[in-house]
């Protein structure tokens, strides 16, 4: 196969989907030839900056190729490890075509004003040469762990809350609220949501020396910059919903409180159970969730939003309602994915059913061994193992743990299987590093309550 005169191979095309053109692959062969060096920083929060090297071709007949290369390199890297100031270091012809890319009336706008939301500054594409490239500076750091004291942990869903009372690392109580976050515009909603969880879990234990929080969206500090559960909430009441974990924690009393993305929980929590690093958690639920713990159980300080990374390079696929951009993440690894494919197959799904409901309907013919829904979730699977190519590049990934409302049932069990076996046939190498699984008994047990109760650390 060709795409943009980089010839490509693989042997399992998605039957429903045959214009896929995995990134990672296509990234892979297009490299084998390049040979001049450039580089990307990206500057994020706290003068953190990540840096990685590549090589392009150069040359007037790989133009197109080398821009698509950088262009979906740098948004790759944008959305996993954030930031509002990028360097492109070594191609000035590229690092110009970025900056009209990256600008209120350009192709990438969305991104554009994303991140200058998210960091509160304004967003620049330098163009340097490759001998100024910043120097790199990550930030890992511990995640939880900690099993001592009483706590509390909180896990902030987009239709129900849940929360724990943990002693000690054994859980005492817990519950799970319906709640409507998304649609509420008045923060004043969430926070008395929170506080009413958290006071819940307070009276079922002597004392609260700390709380923890999972959560989407992403988060400085403990900060909400950009989360689902806000979603309604007018921005120039944004400084209510940043102090929103923080004055829920106060009125409990002077305890400490520690705020991460659910999907670094996820990572925790598989971590804790299997006692081991270098995992990341990949949840397929409403969108696409991931998180990640390197080999000493810290996490990176990235946003890890792959959702709204590139996965796919072909130019046909499904638009992305809210970024706008095609080819990411959550159409290929979320209910979305499997209501995009289930037409294709064949499947009629009722427009008046919600996104939900419609995955549902899906799910009941894969229990009942339709081969209509069998084709949806092997293709899904097929999308997996090119993407764990990908991901594989960014993160040293031992441990992919899949998650999410997409992975249960015997539809989980054929998108787990049709990516080890994809894997293991293209990329054995990677299949024996690279552990595709469900999460054990033992963290099952652990739990996202229960593992962002070990968020904070207490005397």
């Amino acid at each position: 196969m060709k795409y943009l005169g980089v010839e490509y191979n693989i042997k399992h095309t998605p039957k429903l989907d045959p214009g896929f053109i995995p990134f990672g692959v296509w990234m892979n062969a297009y490299e084998v030839g390049a040979t001049k060096e450039i580089a990307i920083a990206v500057e994020r929060n706290e003068g953190f900056v990540s840096v990685r090297r590549a090589k392009i071709h150069g040359t007037e007949e790989m133009a197109a190729a080398d821009y698509r290369f950088v262009e979906r390199y740098m948004k790759f890297l944008l959305w996993s490890v954030g930031g509002f100031k990028v360097s492109v270091c070594g191609c000035s012809e590229i690092a110009k075509k970025l900056q009209k890319a990256y600008s209120p009336d350009g192709e990438r706008a969305f991104d554009y004003d994303f991140f200058q939301k998210l960091y509160e500054r304004p967003m620049e594409i330098l163009d340097l040469p490759l001998e100024a490239c910043p120097q790199s500076n990550e930030s890992p750091r511990p995640i939880g762990g900690h099993l001592n004291g009483c706590r509390i942990g909180f896990d902030a869903g987009g239709s129900d809350r849940k929360v724990s009372a943990v002693i000690d690392g054994q859980v005492v109580y817990s519950e799970e609220v319906v709640w409507h976050p998304k649609t509420n515009p008045d923060p004043s909603y969430q926070y008395e949501g929170i506080l009413d969880s958290f006071r819940t879990a307070a009276s079922k234990m002597p004392r609260v020396d700390g709380i923890g929080v999972s959560s989407a969206g992403v988060f400085i500090g403990n900060a909400p910059m950009i989360s689902s559960i806000f979603y309604c909430v007018p921005r120039d009441r944004w400084d209510e919903v940043k102090t929103v974990y923080d004055r829920a924690a106060a009125a409990i009393g002077d305890v400490p409180i520690v705020v991460a993305n659910d999907g670094d929980v996820s990572a925790l929590a598989g971590a804790m159970g299997m006692n081991c690093g270098s995992i990341m958690g990949l949840a397929m639920g409403t969108s696409e969730a991931v998180g990640y713990v390197d080999k000493d159980k810290n996490v990176l300080g990235w946003i890890s939003e792959l959702a709204f990374a590139p996965v796919d390079l072909s130019e046909d696929a499904m638009e992305d309602e809210w970024s706008t951009d095609i080819d990411v993440g959550c159409k290929y690894f979320s209910q979305d994915a499997v209501i995009k494919l289930a037409p294709r197959a064949g499947i009629e799904l009722d427009d008046a059913l919600t996104p939900a409901e419609k995955l549902k309907v899906v799910q009941k013919l894969m229990e009942a061994d339709d081969p209509r829904a069998q084709q949806v979730f092997e293709d899904i699977g097929v999308y997996l193992a090119y993407t764990v190519v990908q991901y594989s590049r960014f993160y040293n990934i031992e441990h992919l743990m899949l998650l999410g409302r997409v992975m249960s049932g015997k539809g989980g069990d054929t998108i787990l299987a049709t990516c080890q076996n994809v894997l293991r046939s293209e990329f054995p190498a990677l299949a024996q590093k690279v552990e595709v699984m469900l999460p054990d008994e033992n963290t099952r047990r652990v739990g996202q309550s229960a593992a962002a109760a070990s968020l904070p650390a207490v005397n």
